[in-house]
């Protein structure tokens, strides 16, 4: 199936540039300083659920057999073999004027990602990866990780439990201490980009609690196949469908990041 889905890479690429093409022409349309806050999630809404349906009548031909799973769409057909879609990851950077937005693309086969697709519209970056390929960088291979780097050295990056208020207080207690573990921590809004961006190397740890299939399904994918480890807090291979928290980091990074993560959301998760 590997050399059927490199065939299928440009395709999928043009089905994502596409839909960033779409976000482009509506991104801050809102008038400057306007205060109409209900208009303005319309008009995002729009944009968001638009992106899905340009997505699946884009994907849905390529792959016989494959189903859809999108964050706005929920999931229809086969499970088993399924595209899993964010079409807008990162909404309220698009709504508030932000760059820093993404879409998101997976196929998943029995819960593996096997390809995998995020692009950043405003810059229009793309990351791309089929399973057992490589990472490609706007359509360059990129190097594996450093497997030498160690916490110390290492820029941390993560996301607020705004969907899990009852980690809220593991997270907080767990982020002041990472804060001491390296060189900082970063915050941007989209799960999608900051887990590409640790597959890159640019950022050397993440973690973060009850993330959805749709956030990291391509990333993960990337993650793996350049050299990160990506588990649960307790150390085990990450489950896209089942776990609550993801800890990816370069591999001398991890165990610390790891241990650190699982001391405080052990007892909550």
């Amino acid at each position: 199936m590997n050399e059927e889905l490199l065939a299928q890479m440009p395709a999928v690429i043009a089905a994502v540039e596409k839909a960033s093409a779409f976000q482009k022409k509506h991104f801050r349309s809102m008038p400057t300083g306007a205060d109409d806050q209900k208009a303005a999630r319309e008009m995002v809404s729009f944009v968001d659920v638009e992106s899905e349906k340009i997505l699946q009548s884009e994907l849905m031909p390529l792959v016989d057999g494959a189903g859809f799973y999108g964050e706005e769409s929920g999931k229809t057909g086969s499970q088993d073999l399924v595209w899993i879609v964010d079409p807008l990851d990162g909404t309220t950077n698009y709504l508030s004027g932000i760059d820093h937005f993404s879409v998101a693309v997976a196929l998943v086969k029995d819960g593996e990602p096997l390809l995998g697709v995020v692009h950043k519209p405003v810059s229009n970056e793309t990351w791309s990866c089929v399973k057992g390929g490589g990472l490609h960088y706007n359509g360059e291979k990129i190097a594996p990780v450093s497997d030498s780097l160690t916490e110390a050295d290492a820029l941390f990056v993560t996301g607020f439990p705004y969907r899990s208020q009852d980690l809220a207080k593991a997270f907080f207690a767990c982020a002041d201490e990472v804060l001491l573990l390296g060189r900082g921590i970063r915050r941007t809004g989209s799960a999608a980009l900051d887990t590409a961006h640790v597959a890159s190397g640019w950022y050397q740890g993440f973690w973060e609690s009850d993330l959805q299939p749709y956030d990291v399904a391509a990333s993960m994918l990337f993650m793996q196949e350049n050299g990160c480890v990506v588990t649960n807090e307790m150390g085990a291979r990450y489950d896209l469908f089942s776990d609550r928290i993801m800890v990816a980091a370069l591999p001398g990074v991890h165990p610390k990041l790891r241990a650190t993560v699982e001391q405080h959301y052990a007892s909550e998760s």
